[in-house]
């Protein structure tokens, strides 16, 4: 697989490049017969785990997320042409870990790389939500299908500040042309 690129040096031609490239299996179209348990969890931290240690190749966990599914019924499941086994998520399957902006008000588009090392720029196909929680509000990204990543705390710092500077209201961020608010709709 290649390296994970590094976000803060890309311009914004460079996103677009890599975010067409990503291939991914076609796993909406895979219906194999339900094989069992994967023994595998994704942790609230992203962190990866089989048989309750922790997976400590990157490269697995990437191909592992290129072959996750989310089912009807809200459970995960890693698919392929002629098997599918559950997997325990305990928040989102991926963490947004690195913010990139660029632009401002409408014009803005924020990229979000995450812990796989994909590239999501969010957008009316791939929202920002915010849900209420005891600490605060907790931010998820639109990654693909019915896949979400949570936005990691400092990642959330930076978007408060940027709907701060912003002077919008309700208060939120502009990127790829939509809006959205920091908090959620009452």
């Amino acid at each position: 697989m290649e390296p994970i690129p590094d976000l803060s040096a890309l311009s914004l031609a460079d996103i677009a490049r890599l975010a067409e490239e990503q291939k991914l299996p076609p796993v909406e179209r895979w219906n194999p017969t339900h094989c069992g348990d994967s023994e595998m969890r994704i942790a609230r931290d992203g962190t990866w785990f089989h048989q309750g240690s922790p997976i400590g190749r990157q490269a697995m966990v990437r191909l592992f997320s290129t072959i996750l599914r989310r089912e009807p019924d809200g459970g995960y499941v890693l698919v392929t042409p002629v098997e599918k086994l559950d997997i325990d998520v305990e928040d989102a399957p991926f963490v947004a870990v690195e913010l990139k902006a660029s632009g401002e008000g409408r014009a803005a588009m924020l990229t979000f790389r995450l812990n796989t090392g994909d590239l999501v720029t969010a957008d009316a196909d791939h929202p920002l939500r915010f849900e209420p929680r005891d600490d605060g509000p907790r931010p998820y990204l639109r990654v693909r299908g019915e896949l979400d990543a949570v936005v990691a705390r400092t990642v959330y710092y930076e978007l408060a500040q940027r709907a701060i500077d912003g002077g919008e209201t309700p208060p939120g961020v502009w990127s790829g042309g939509a809006f959205f608010a920091l908090e959620p709709a009452a």
